[in-house]
């Protein structure tokens, strides 16, 4: 059964939903976008957040020190990259937290699918691309790039890392998208709010649809 990521927490009232329906990641965005989160909302969140439910920080091409430093303070305990960050930043954050990392991509062809597989990172992420928007942009891209880019590294008997699919997700598609490929996880943020606020209700639809398949 694939895992369940809900992205973009910013209110203690976020964290009561997810608490409630118990997704297994729960997501903070320290990246400039209309999600965004202080260190110190991220810090008041996490202290509220359940156990059971792996914290995410989302960044973008951030200073290394600023990453490693909510690592230290137990914001965060898994990473994730959504920008230019190359396998020598994945590798010395490595070094210096041994944290999870999910390194993200926003697909535009199948070659960039095969040519950004990290063998460092511990997942990789596929999401959508939209010029400006790094993202959380509530779109869906063409599987078909994915699912092509992922039979070329087989042919080649290349390592695919286990990976999370986000972009455009809800439950009215989530079930079709999971049966259509071989995702570890699936990551929703839009698809899960009403008027731009995580809708409790929301969320619960989509982890009975995830955890019916």
């Amino acid at each position: 059964m694939a895992k369940v990521k809900i992205c973009g927490l910013r209110t203690l009232a976020d964290v009561e939903h997810v608490n409630r329906y118990q997704p297994e990641y729960a997501g903070f965005v320290f990246a400039s976008t209309r999600r965004f989160v202080t260190d110190e909302q991220a810090l008041l969140m996490r202290k509220k957040l359940a156990d059971s439910i792996q914290a995410v920080g989302v960044f973008v091409d951030e200073p290394m020190e600023h990453v490693v430093q909510l690592c230290d303070m137990g914001v965060i305990n898994i990473v994730q990259l959504h920008g230019n960050e190359t396998e020598d930043y994945i590798r010395a954050l490595k070094q210096k937290t041994d944290i999870c990392v999910i390194k993200a991509v926003r697909v535009q062809r199948a070659e960039q699918v095969m040519e950004s597989m990290s063998s460092v990172a511990d997942f990789m992420l596929f999401d959508t691309y939209k010029k400006g928007m790094p993202g959380g942009t509530g779109e869906r891209f063409s599987l078909g790039l994915l699912q092509e880019g992922i039979a070329k590294l087989r042919e080649r008997d290349c390592t695919i890392k286990p990976y999370f699919l986000a972009g455009g997700l809800d439950c009215g598609n989530v079930a079709q998208v999971i049966r259509q490929t071989d995702c570890y996880a699936v990551d929703v943020s839009t698809g899960v709010e009403t008027d731009g606020v995580k809708d409790g209700m929301k969320i619960k639809r989509f982890l009975e649809c995830v955890r019916k398949l």
